[in-house]
């Protein structure tokens, strides 16, 4: 069967723009979390985020594409061009139809849309931009991309929140196997206004301390909640005999394995699905978890989730079985852009054989039997499970195999 591997990254993350910045950063333990700035929180409950720090959107994006664009679109599409030249491929050597874009999302570009809607509401429908057509719209990173670099191929976008990340990669294997050469993958979000941020507010899942330092902490007994970020990342997916003809520069690793699950209806009395999709993924890559190095956790930061993860991961790896991490405590739940930075992150601590620290947790609480890395810990790593869990029950998992 055909293999998908992954040949460019394009990273835009609160601690670092840019693949090799952020990987720096992340290594380091350095943290994008602070106050929100892009608005003013002061009346909401929760005011602590991850901005992507020094992005200055006229430096990336064409003139004539700043009308129609949101932050997050503008953040996408400078992803979607650092992972192509990462990547080094000349899209005109390739068949027209042959490149296909796949991203995630959650709302859509809620911050355009929040400030046209407030043009409509307070002067008239005479200061509403055209562009609020489709700029908005849950599809436009897709749209854009496929556009500004004439990639026709199969294009989709898949709303599945966090989770998201993680499943556009499983749809580009898909067109990989069907025989397309490349396709664009993964997510980029960025929801932090306040059409963005009431709704996450009212999951009840968001923190409200205001120490950026103690308001997210995955699988600790003080957690108690998340933190909202913005970016992500853009991956190119690339069949491996196309990647090899072509002498391609490097590749980072396999997409060697995913499943994706939906939990059941609550009060059914049925386990939540993320441990099937674990098994599943695993058993797509055709491994045991015995053959796993290392788990990007999904890390939700809310205590009966984390302790349903800790839970899935016990019974799959046994009691402290396998290394578990989660970076993200330095850039918050990126919503749509969460799952696609995490494989990025895991490809990273493959090819250069270091698992980065989950920051801020000095230790596990003691009922979650794991063996969280909280420093940056040198391993010979060859096989990485990235978990996600998007609200509303959505559940992802990527197995990636390092690059031979």
């Amino acid at each position: 069967m055909t293999t998908a591997v992954v040949t460019g990254l394009g990273v835009t993350a609160p601690n670092g723009l840019g693949t090799e910045e952020f990987w720096k950063a992340t290594l380091a333990g350095e943290s994008g979390l602070g106050p929100v700035t892009r608005f003013d929180a002061a009346q909401y409950p929760s005011t602590v985020a991850g901005e992507v720090p020094g992005y200055v959107a006229e430096d990336h994006i064409p003139s004539r594409l700043m009308p129609q664009t949101d932050h997050m679109t503008r953040l996408a599409l400078t992803a979607a061009d650092w992972a192509l030249t990462d990547a080094g491929l000349d899209i005109g050597e390739l068949p027209e139809y042959g490149i296909g874009v796949v991203t995630a999302a959650s709302g859509g570009a809620v911050e355009f849309g929040q400030r046209e809607l407030q043009n409509l509401w307070s002067k008239g429908k005479e200061y509403v931009s055209a562009y609020q057509s489709f700029a908005w719209f849950y599809a436009v990173n897709t749209g854009q991309i496929s556009i500004r670099h004439k990639l026709r191929g199969p294009s989709g976008v898949l709303l599945t929140e966090q989770a998201g990340g993680i499943d556009t990669l499983g749809h580009a294997r898909r067109h990989i196997r069907k025989g397309f050469p490349a396709v664009v993958a993964g997510g980029v979000d960025a929801a932090l206004c306040p059409w963005g941020w009431v709704p996450q507010i009212a999951s009840g899942r968001m923190s409200t301390v205001d120490d950026p330092a103690r308001a997210y902490l995955p699988f600790s007994a003080d957690a108690t909640g998340y933190v909202p970020g913005e970016g992500g990342a853009i991956l190119l997916v690339e069949d491996a005999g196309s990647a090899a003809a072509r002498n391609a520069g490097q590749v980072y690793g396999e997409v060697a394995g995913y499943a994706a699950t939906l939990d059941p209806a609550p009060g059914t009395g049925r386990p939540p699905g993320l441990r099937r999709a674990a098994e599943n993924a695993l058993a797509d890559a055709g491994i045991t978890p015995g053959d796993v190095d290392v788990v990007f956790a999904d890390a939700a930061g809310v205590p009966e989730l984390d302790r349903a993860e800790a839970e899935a991961l016990t019974a799959l790896f046994g009691p402290c079985g396998v290394p578990v991490t989660a970076p993200k405590t330095m850039t918050g739940r990126l919503l749509a852009g969460g799952a696609a930075l995490d494989v990025a992150t895991a490809l990273l601590a493959l090819r250069d054989g270091v698992v980065p620290p989950t920051v801020n947790v000095a230790r596990p609480a003691p009922e979650y039997t794991i063996d969280l890395v909280t420093e940056a810990r040198e391993a010979d790593l060859r096989t990485a499970l990235v978990l996600a869990r998007g609200h509303g029950g959505f559940n992802a998992a990527l197995v990636l195999r390092r690059a031979a």
